[in-house]
């Protein structure tokens, strides 16, 4: 059964009637009659099985059949800290992090990120890539679809790290340098519900400015494996290492 993100709380009445933007995909795309059954995802992450009543002129009426369990989030809330890379490559780390369990995802301007928004580039930006993890997290059965956080410097970044419980930096250096099995021994450490940030860098990587003032905020640093990755592909091996240590 096809989902949908609500934005809305449940209904008490078991009822409800949805329009726009969910009507168009609903009943053009996907081609959806009166009987037929979709899943809604409402605030908070409650989930039910529904059943399409009626179909009227951009409105669909529904009623709610069936209450679902079921959580396949990951048990710690993972965000992702992205120094801006260039091109399409945000468009990519946005949807696959979501298929693969982020919470949420915080784009900031690295020393070294070529690329810049301004603040009318920022509100385009971020709306495109909200569309994006809505998208990925409705494909992949979430109940919950990643906030992409408002554009951060790196040096206001350094001020958010204290809401998290654990701050590990992918740094390539590390891997050229350095102990290789600190990502993994953090994993071992946390905890259920703990709050991970994860900081990697654009394309030319994190500037050791960067790297020294987060660790002296309390971040650790490391290397994820013994290769270089691409800053798209960093963040995608760190969420497949968390999703096979905590749920498989």
């Amino acid at each position: 059964m096809q989902r949908y993100f609500i934005d809305s709380n449940v209904p008490e009445s078991q009822k409800i009637s949805i329009g726009i933007p969910h009507y168009h995909h609903i009943i053009n795309v996907m081609r959806h009659v009166s009987g037929d059954q979709l899943i809604f995802v409402f605030n908070a992450g409650e989930t039910y099985i529904v059943t399409i009543e009626e179909v009227e002129k951009e409105t669909i009426s529904c009623h709610l059949t069936e209450r679902l369990e079921k959580t396949v989030e990951l048990p710690i809330d993972v965000t992702l800290a992205c120094g801006l890379p260039k091109g399409d490559k945000l468009d990519l780390i946005v949807q696959k992090t979501t298929e693969l369990g982020i919470f949420s995802i915080q784009p900031f301007e690295a020393e070294r990120s070529i690329v810049k928004w301004d603040e009318k580039k920022e509100t385009k930006k971020r709306q495109r890539l909200q569309k994006i993890a809505q998208e990925a997290a409705e494909q992949s059965h979430r109940v919950h679809a990643p906030e992409i956080l408002p554009l951060l410097t790196s040096k206001k970044l350094l001020l958010e790290l204290a809401q998290y419980t654990h701050v590990f930096i992918a740094d390539e250096e590390e891997a050229k340098i350095n102990e290789q099995k600190v990502f993994k021994k953090l994993l071992n450490t946390m905890k259920i519900n703990d709050k991970l940030l994860i900081i990697t860098g654009p394309e030319g990587g994190l500037s050791r400015n960067e790297v020294t003032s987060y660790i002296e905020k309390g971040a650790i640093s490391g290397s994820l494996g013994p290769r270089i990755l691409r800053t798209e592909t960093a963040p995608l091996y760190a969420m497949a290492a968390i999703s096979y240590e905590f749920e498989l």
